[in-house]
């Protein structure tokens, strides 16, 4: 298991989904980043920071949008630690990346030694075990001469066939179920029996909440993260969970901003 220690204030947000349409997603993620870079004593991002990731070789030719992300993320990095996680939209963010912004790349899963005790930290795709022809798809994208092949293509080539994907997943999950899309109980509890941890937390699922469950009778906690939308949701939404010795606690988006 790979093990991250990180003691005193951890901020923890995931599914931003930065892109050319969400510039009010895009502001407040900024903010958050500079609050971040004053308060926390570390930030951990797990994953779909951004709506797609093409290959670190974008930020060589960076459009503003992206760049002004960037910008933010390496001023925090240049503050406090910035760990970056792959999810099912950026999951090609690499070592290129990470280091052009001061960052490091999560482990997934990662074993966070906090104040408050171990944490383990996921995106959560790979919990929603029941859809499976996103977890073949996956399977696909992940797999290293797949990865090879697409990022040897050019960039309009890949910003297409990127968009043509993201479409046809939109039309595939408005058929499905949304209990397909959500993790399945038995792979959280295989997870939990795997690491021995009490606690764990993950985004992807966009139902942010605290679960609390008994498994070979101990007790165990589910964290979901928030999904980040100020552009087209009304009201605005996101959020981030802050672990330290105290415990883990939400922070509501709209509530920071009042």
């Amino acid at each position: 298991m790979n093990k991250v220690a990180l003691p005193g204030s951890v901020w923890i947000a995931s599914d931003i989904h930065l892109g050319p349409a969400t510039p009010a997603t895009s502001d407040a993620f900024l903010g958050f980043l500079e609050a971040a870079a004053e308060e926390a004593s570390a930030l951990l991002l797990p994953g779909d920071i951004f709506d797609a990731w093409i290959g670190d070789d974008v930020i060589r030719q960076a459009p503003p949008w992206l760049a002004a992300a960037l910008e933010g993320l390496q001023r925090a990095a240049a503050a406090i630690p910035v760990w970056l996680g792959r999810g099912n939209r950026d999951f090609l963010m690499g070592q290129e990346l990470a280091g052009a912004l001061g960052a490091h790349l999560l482990p997934e899963p990662a074993l966070l030694r906090t104040d408050y005790g171990d944490v383990l930290l996921t995106h959560g795709d790979e919990l929603c075990t029941d859809d499976q022809a996103y977890q073949q798809f996956r399977a696909m994208v992940r797999n290293p001469a797949w990865q090879a092949d697409f990022l040897g293509r050019p960039i309009p080539e890949r910003l297409s066939l990127a968009q043509q994907a993201r479409g046809e997943s939109m039309a595939a999950n408005q058929a499905k179920s949304a209990e397909i899309m959500d993790v399945n109980s038995e792979a959280v509890q295989a997870l939990f029996r795997q690491t021995g941890v009490t606690t764990l937390v993950h985004g992807h699922t966009h139902r942010p909440q605290r679960h609390v469950l008994q498994i070979d009778g101990r007790k165990r906690e589910r964290w979901v993260l928030p999904d980040w939308d100020c552009d087209h949701a009304r009201p605005p939404r996101g959020g981030w969970l802050v672990i330290d010795g105290d415990g883990l606690q939400f922070f509501d988006l709209a509530e920071a901003d009042e």
